[in-house]
């Protein structure tokens, strides 16, 4: 396969932005759920206890192996192939209720315009916004960067200016109460932990992408630098304004345009049709960046002759267009599914995936001392091994917390480790008709 770099910083921290974020959709979900003070305290807590570690992680990983396939390949330079099939396969696993998610966000932005919309209509609107994002996808990363680029300024332009609008109507503390009334203390924690960790996951999403990135060694640490405070701003600036200004028990999912309407005053309407849009702005992205980013696990795989060989060709442009087209004919049948309550059962598997790649680069520091990039952080071995710890912890609270809510959190779970469970026997099948790999990965 042939590659062409394409992406710099600025594209890039777009890219991640709607890989993890795509600004505060659903955060209106996570106060309506668990109450407003505990919703901001969960807010402050996840970008410290698990982002950060995280982000710092994949930035000395991205940088000391600058390789497309990202995070499939540092799993298998350190724990072998075994191991990275386990990885790619939990990582598409949680791909199919992810990607499910979004063209439901954009029919819920599209019912403030046309709230009648039945479910052949809803199912249409989604195959548009899937094979729309297919069609940027397959002309290469570089329409897709410059693409998240336009939408994301459109969406935080339309947040910065709720926020603005919002202030003069603040009339109460936006963290009173603290708990929902009649909420469970300890399963609301764990569903909010839930909901929040899945607005904040993914910063390893686009190092699959990596041979596709101009000087990637250091461009990755960098964007992640800028796309990291960008997510967590938006969270919290716009939760705090709106839930100063308007009633919090009113917030239901896709909500954000009756926010407007309910805390801008005289420009709430205009508002309210600018964050409608956003939504279903946001939705495409989201799906766009992330379509870009999952269809290079199929692309590395097959390289490695674990997939059919026809997932690793690339076009002229140097797009591994059979691997995007793949990958989106399974998340059109996928967008037929309904999903309800599995963001527990998607933040475990992408938490399972994650942790195994922390695991990399604590046996490559110790293995292969000499292995390093542009960016490294600046601890030794035991204390970034500890720094690891902090989010591997927060997975086991959030899991723990979940197994209290028995309406999303077990089965959840025990979906998601029968999902996992299928990787082995699937690998063996894969070794069965394995392919040589193929020996060209370089890039233009």
């Amino acid at each position: 396969m042939r590659l062409r770099r394409s992406l710099s910083t600025l594209p890039l921290v777009f890219v991640l932005y709607f890989n993890v974020s795509g600004g505060p959709f659903t955060i209106e979900s996570l106060v309506a759920e668990v109450g407003p003070g505990l919703a901001l305290l969960i807010l402050v807590a996840i970008p410290l206890l698990w982002s950060l570690p995280e982000t710092l992680i994949v930035a000395e990983l991205a940088s000391m192996l600058p390789e497309e396939g990202g995070y499939y390949r540092w799993v298998h330079r350190a724990f072998g192939p075994f191991w990275a099939f386990q990885n790619g396969w939990w990582t598409w696993v949680y791909s199919l209720v992810d990607m499910a998610i979004y063209p439901v966000l954009f029919n819920q932005y599209l019912g403030f315009f046309f709230p009648n919309l039945g479910t052949a209509a809803r199912w249409g609107v989604s195959l548009a916004v899937i094979w729309g994002a297919t069609a940027i996808n397959l002309r290469g990363a570089r329409p897709v960067g410059r693409s998240s680029i336009l939408c994301g300024l459109f969406v935080m332009a339309g947040f910065m200016a709720l926020t603005l609008a919002a202030l003069p109507h603040a009339n109460h503390a936006p963290w009173s109460p603290f708990l929902a009334p009649g909420k469970n203390p300890l399963g609301a924690l764990g569903l909010g932990l839930s909901i929040a960790l899945w607005n904040y996951i993914g910063w390893d999403n686009a190092s699959t992408v990596q041979g596709e990135v101009i000087d990637p060694s250091r461009t990755y640490p960098r964007a992640l630098a800028f796309a990291l405070p960008l997510v967590t701003a938006g969270y919290l600036v716009s939760a705090l304004s709106a839930a100063a200004a308007s009633d919090w028990s009113k917030w239901h999912e896709g909500g954000w345009p009756d926010i407007a309407l309910a805390a801008a005053g005289a420009l709430g309407r205009p508002l309210a049709i600018w964050l409608a849009l956003a939504g279903m702005v946001s939705a495409l992205a989201l799906f766009n960046a992330l379509l870009l980013s999952y269809s290079r696990i199929p692309l590395a795989m097959a390289s490695d002759g674990l997939l059919p060989r026809f997932l690793a060709a690339t076009d002229s442009r140097g797009t591994p267009g059979n691997a995007v087209l793949v990958s989106a004919a399974f998340y059109s049948l996928f967008a037929l599914v309904s999903f309800s309550g599995l963001v527990v059962a998607d933040v475990l598997l992408y938490a399972m995936a994650l942790l195994l790649e922390f695991g990399s680069l604590i046996l490559l520091r110790r293995r292969e001392p000499a292995l390093r990039g542009a960016y490294r952080i600046p601890l030794g071995l035991g204390a970034v091994t500890a720094l690891a710890a902090v989010p591997a912890v927060v997975l086991l609270v959030i899991v723990g917390l979940s197994l209290q809510d028995p309406e999303y959190g077990t089965p959840a779970i025990v979906s998601a480790l029968l999902g996992a469970g299928l990787g082995p026997p699937l690998y063996w099948l894969a070794t069965r008709f394995k392919r040589e790999p193929l020996g060209d990965r370089s890039s233009e």
